[in-house]
């Protein structure tokens, strides 16, 4: 066969490899519908398919480019792909959103895979990257070092694709060539990323999620704008030195998957494994807090919490700050900076690997003393053959802190135990479910939160006995993504966004009230109010908030009881609302006026 005969083949099967990849990519983001993704590609969406293609071809043309050899780099572009296609169909599965650009520096948790994807397949899939890499070592090496021939046209396509790919990492720049050619027939829509990557295809969405700022500019951004939001909410506030002689501990706990499965229709459940936690809840102020997320996004909830800033405000390609957003930040108010400001130390706890979210940084921009993970923390106890530090350990560990310290403590426990995966992590199964369910998982997760109730109510009641006062708030971070899609067809949106919360204090009972939804926003300035502690004009902002929207996602918004779709705010709630866009934009993209103004002491 001569050789531009064989060009011309290698051509082709490279432009049908490159095809069938997008085509495995939409497959795997439709769950294995091979119907759904043949029709993207050339009924619906042709289009945007083969400009996803193009961009697929510039990786491919890099990777082989880079490595010499058509072998290694089609190999490792296999690899690449077969990986991203992998993660995608596992996160639509139990999380019901797809991959983003941030979810590929989790590649380095392999502690985690191993116990996601069970320890034969981690195995296998181990085995299959290191033979990998030993061959594009190998090809790396014979054609850098051992070819005979000039390397000309070879650095001309390394040079070409390597430009064409940063070119393309701004994709979210208006003047963008390949943003433009999108926007020709492209639906982008904000509050939903999963329906973006539906609409533009897994490429398409994946470029959306590159590069972006935290938050757009509101109206009015300005130095003296924010003056006279701090100038509005110093006002009237109490002698902050009065209050703050009483120093509380203060702990958080953040507690993995938390929820109760018995709110959702379709579901019948013998036996009742929370039984120990409302016996705490029912006694104190308590109710549903609104997660962003179904099945994940633990981090935004804690980012949430600890801040008082709202995900629904962040641009929607931010999908993970703590990763995206604060490692890059120098200084961020928070409860953390505040308790420090008020002469707290300030611990971190999460019986897990430190790097998870990035957390070792983030904890330090925040401003934590101590951050204690799995290789510090001092018990380590698991139950049966869950593969997490249990709830009970880590409780321990907190008492240790507030045992043994004279100085007031602000500690923030981040659980592991009701983690996923739960198929096979008890032998003993005390609850029985019936419906349209994943059974098996079902039944070990409620068990799993049985056994996180009953830790939580004796931690309590432990707490109680110190003779130092002690505040305590916790909540469940979202659902557990194992619900079938029957169950989640018969429950709202929101009914699947809504996990449990309550907060304690040690030396005083809190009415409790029925009804109560908030967002993880609202914590911090809510415990301070029924604390009879010192407010901070941040605080005093939030709880004018509150009083108007006490929870709000995209598309979700509480107000007077009832859920909305859309925000419809009257003059006055707008105008807070707007007050607390501006702030929160002021610190996270804008020049951090407020900051120097003590807004947050």
């Amino acid at each position: 066969m001569r050789k531009k005969h064989r060009i011309i083949i290698k051509a082709a099967a490279i432009i049908l490899a490159i095809i069938f990849s997008n085509l495995f990519l939409q497959w795997c983001q439709n769950q294995l519908s091979a119907d759904l993704a043949l029709k993207f590609a050339f009924s619906w969406h042709t289009e945007k398919f083969f400009l996803g293609s193009l961009v697929l071809l510039t990786l491919f043309i890099f990777l082989c480019s880079l490595f010499g050899s058509l072998l290694a780099g089609s190999s490792l572009y296999a690899v690449v792909i077969g990986g991203l296609g992998l993660a995608t169909y596992l996160k639509m599965k139990y999380r019901m959103e797809p991959i983003y650009p941030d979810d590929l520096k989790m590649i380095s948790q392999l502690g985690f895979f191993k116990e996601v994807l069970g320890l034969p397949f981690f195995f296998l899939i181990i085995v299959v990257l290191v033979g990998l890499l030993v061959l594009i070592g190998y090809q790396f090496y014979r054609s850098f070092f051992l070819a005979k021939k000039k390397q000309v046209g070879r650095v001309l396509l390394l040079v070409v694709s390597v430009l064409s790919l940063f070119y393309i990492s701004y994709f979210n720049n208006e003047n963008n060539l390949l943003r433009k050619a999108y926007n020709k027939t492209a639906l982008w829509i904000p509050y939903s990323q999963k329906m973006n990557y539906y609409n533009t295809g897994f490429v398409g969405g994946f470029l959306y999620n590159l590069r972006v700022k935290a938050m757009e500019e509101p109206a009015g951004y300005s130095k003296k704008e924010i003056q006279k939001i701090v100038n509005k909410y110093q006002q009237g506030l109490a002698d902050p030195s009065v209050k703050a002689k009483e120093k509380p501990n203060i702990v958080y706990v953040m507690s993995e998957s938390f929820s109760d499965s018995a709110h959702l229709k379709g579901l019948t459940i013998t036996g009742e494994p929370l039984k120990d936690y409302y016996a705490v809840a029912d006694q104190t102020y308590s109710g549903k807090m609104l997660s962003q997320n179904y099945g994940g996004g633990t981090a935004n909830i804690e980012f949430s919490a600890l801040t008082g800033f709202s995900l629904s405000l962040l641009t929607p390609q931010m999908t993970s700050p703590y990763t995206m957003l604060v490692p890059k930040m120098t200084e961020l108010p928070s409860l953390v900076s505040l308790t420090a400001q008020r002469g707290y130390q300030t611990t971190a706890i999460h019986p897990y690997d430190t790097s998870m979210y990035k957390r070792k940084d983030v904890y330090q921009v925040m401003g934590f003393d101590h951050f204690i993970d799995q290789d510090t923390i001092a018990y380590t106890d698991k139950i049966d053959q869950n593969p997490y530090i249990s709830d009970k350990a880590a409780y321990q560990q907190v008492m240790d802190i507030l045992e043994k310290k004279d100085q007031p403590q602000m500690i923030h426990l981040v659980t592991m135990q009701t983690h996923m995966p739960y198929e096979g992590k008890y032998q003993k199964l005390s609850y029985k479910v019936h419906g349209e369910a994943n059974t098996n998982s079902l039944e070990n997760y409620l068990q799993d939160i049985s056994y996180s109730a009953k830790a939580l109510k004796n931690f309590i009641q432990e707490v109680e006995s110190l003779p130092e006062r002690t505040l305590i708030v916790f909540w469940g971070d979202h659902l557990p993504g194992i619900y079938s899609d029957e169950i989640q067809a018969q429950n709202s949106k929101t009914d699947l966004r809504q996990t449990q919360f309550l907060m304690v204090d040690s030396k005083n009972k809190w009415d409790h009230q029925e009804n109560q939804v908030l967002s993880p926003t609202y914590f911090a300035p809510l415990l301070m109010e029924k604390a009879d502690l010192a407010l901070t004009p941040y605080y005093a902002l939030l709880l004018d908030l509150h009083q108007e929207l006490p929870a709000f996602e995209r598309k979700m918004y509480f107000i007077e009881g009832d859920w909305h779709k859309e925000l419809a705010l009257d003059k006055q709630q707008e105008k807070i609302y707007h007050d607390y866009q501006l702030i929160q934009y002021d610190i996270l993209q804008g020049e951090q006026y407020s900051l120097k103004m003590d807004f947050f002491e």
